[in-house]
């Protein structure tokens, strides 16, 4: 027979980190004799719902990194077909045999998901970054290499420019392109080694492999489905909130007998200190009045209703403005769902949190704020449920202080705050009354934040000598808490992090700060720390479990 014909020589659009072309990845199925590579999308959006793929690039060793361009403009005879692209890829990133190194697989995973392509055996480096971690450096692919390797990468916003200037990723040329997302995966490799021993030495393996590497396809289902909203709700109740704003505006004037501008903290200022000359004022560094939040109800504490009904006004604004407004601007025209984004690796407790828009934060105390969330519906024949755990943080305060009497007051079913009120009052649960109960409550949270006697008395606007009393009486009742407190604070400073339940490690830089401040603020941070970073494990954790249950059903 014939010779075999030799192997097609490699195409133009292979870009190597050694500056000449490797042998073509191409013709033996991009990942065939792999069993590891980094891999990374390059999009002509950061919006991962709407973007489209632009190209790929992968590494499979150190300074060994190819791009393959698909959608640039001008140049689509040195582009491989789209559809002949992901027909390769596909068996590739769905190969249980082949791991797929990855910095922030969500967005990649959403990207891809569009093309009927599921990421399968799978590291992330940003989430192992994360998990040797929360809280201390960014886990940005930029800032990471620069911090392990002392290399600065190629700026993504230097090389697309800003303003009227900014290009997308898809109008730069081949060779930009591809020296900017194959230094990407080449850096994303090396990444991956350094902190893949980091895990094993810190012992930090726990945390990512059944928390946030899990947890990764569970968030990125929830953003690719996304919620539905009743537009029509919304615009209503921008109306009805517009027609309240009216009032209290109206009423706002004739308590000043003028007209001004209720969202100007530089006009308010001026009313509230310099011509009704309340007390309590103090200017920022730029000379003006402060109005914020804590300066309001200080005033509105004792008693004015000028700052009273401006924290109305605020409050019923930002409703408006952030959601009823703001809701319905981000649907999807496609799907005609708000997709939310949930980021994995930005607190420093190991929370989530979300944004575009931010959908952890709608008020529900406040019968607005209810409305708000009665504009989320279900899709028809479904209905929408909430799960949440009771009382979750005080619950762990007592039971990784070990503190008998908290952890009985649960166990009894007893209201932990009238608990609370009863043994720092010394009243019986028959006695006990609404605002005795608040007061307990307020002490319970406020516990739990290291809150000091100063912000108590403000909290419960009484004297700062009450809140000590109330303060000394609780922690007379609650020892263990105490003990809990100073032991973790001691830790803290000793270690510069301290540790959740399940051994995550939550970063407090700055805890030997001479800045009293400073320090003090890192205290209690350290404090609230394994609380609020325990409680976020459990609930990641259960929303693990609950979506494979779900999948089942």
């Amino acid at each position: 027979p014939p010779p075999p014909p030799p192997p097609p020589p490699p195409p133009p659009f292979f870009f190597s980190r050694r500056r000449r072309h490797t042998r073509s990845l191409w013709s033996r199925g991009l990942g065939d004799v792999y069993k590891r590579q980094a891999f990374d999308t390059e999009t002509n959006s950061l919006d991962a719902i709407k973007a489209d793929m632009v190209g790929f690039s992968l590494c499979t060793s150190e300074n060994d990194a190819c791009y393959v361009p698909l959608l640039h403009d001008e140049e689509e005879n040195k582009q491989i077909g789209f559809d002949e692209a992901i027909k390769a890829l596909k068996p590739i990133l769905e190969d249980n045999g082949i791991k797929k190194i990855l910095h922030n697989m969500k967005f990649d995973a959403l990207v891809l998901d569009k093309y009927n392509i599921k990421i399968q055996n799978y590291d992330d480096t940003m989430l192992m970054s994360y998990s040797l971690g929360s809280g201390g450096i960014r886990h940005k692919l930029d800032t990471l290499i620069e911090y392990y390797f002392n290399h600065k990468a190629i700026s993504f916003k230097e090389l697309v420019g800003s303003g009227k200037d900014k290009k997308t990723l898809q109008e730069l040329s081949i060779i930009e392109a591809g020296k900017y997302a194959a230094e990407d995966a080449d850096m994303t490799l090396r990444l991956w080694k350094k902190l893949k021993s980091s895990l094993v030495q810190d012992k930090q393996v726990k945390i990512y492999e059944i928390i946030e590497k899990p947890l990764a396809h569970v968030i990125m289902n929830m953003e690719n489905h996304g919620i539905s909203i009743d537009k029509k709700k919304l615009n209503e109740l921008s109306e009805i909130f517009k027609k309240k704003l009216n009032s209290l505006e109206k009423d706002c004037y004739k308590l000043i007998d003028e007209e001004i501008n209720l969202g100007s903290p530089k006009q308010v200022g001026e009313i509230l200190f310099d011509k009704l000359e309340l007390s309590g004022g103090k200017k920022t560094s730029t000379g003006s009045w402060s109005t914020n939040a804590e300066v309001l109800e200080n005033l509105a504490n004792d008693g004015h209703d000028f700052p009273k009904l401006l924290l109305e006004w605020r409050a019923l604004s930002k409703l408006k403005t952030t959601y009823s407004d703001a809701l319905p601007t981000y649907l999807n025209q496609k799907t005609n769902r708000i997709h939310s984004s949930f980021s994995m690796a930005t607190t420093s407790t190991g929370r989530l949190s979300s944004s575009d828009p931010n959908l952890q934060n709608i008020p529900i105390r406040s019968e607005d704020g209810r409305m708000i969330r009665k504009a989320f519906i279900p899709e028809k024949g479904n209905v929408l449920i909430s799960s949440d755990y009771s009382q979750i943080e005080l619950r762990l305060i007592a039971h990784i202080a070990n503190e008998k009497n908290l952890m009985n007051a649960f166990l009894e079913g007893i209201d932990i705050h009238s608990a609370t009120a009863s043994e720092v009052f010394n009243i019986s649960l028959n006695d006990m009354t609404p605002e005795i109960r608040r007061n307990a409550k307020a002490i319970n949270f406020g516990i739990i934040y290291g809150i000091s006697a100063f912000g108590l008395a403000k909290q419960l606007n009484i004297s700062r000598t009450e809140s000590s009393e109330f303060i000394k009486a609780y922690f007379n009742k609650y020892p263990s808490i105490k003990d809990y407190m100073d032991d973790t604070k001691k830790f803290a400073s000793e270690n510069g992090f301290v540790k959740t339940l399940l051994g995550r490690k939550c970063l407090v830089e700055d805890i030997n700060s001479k800045n009293a401040a400073t320090r003090s603020f890192m205290e209690r941070a350290a404090i609230n720390a394994p609380i609020q970073g325990s409680a976020a494990d459990i609930i990641k954790r259960a929303m693990i479990i609950l979506s494979l249950s779900l999948i089942h059903i």
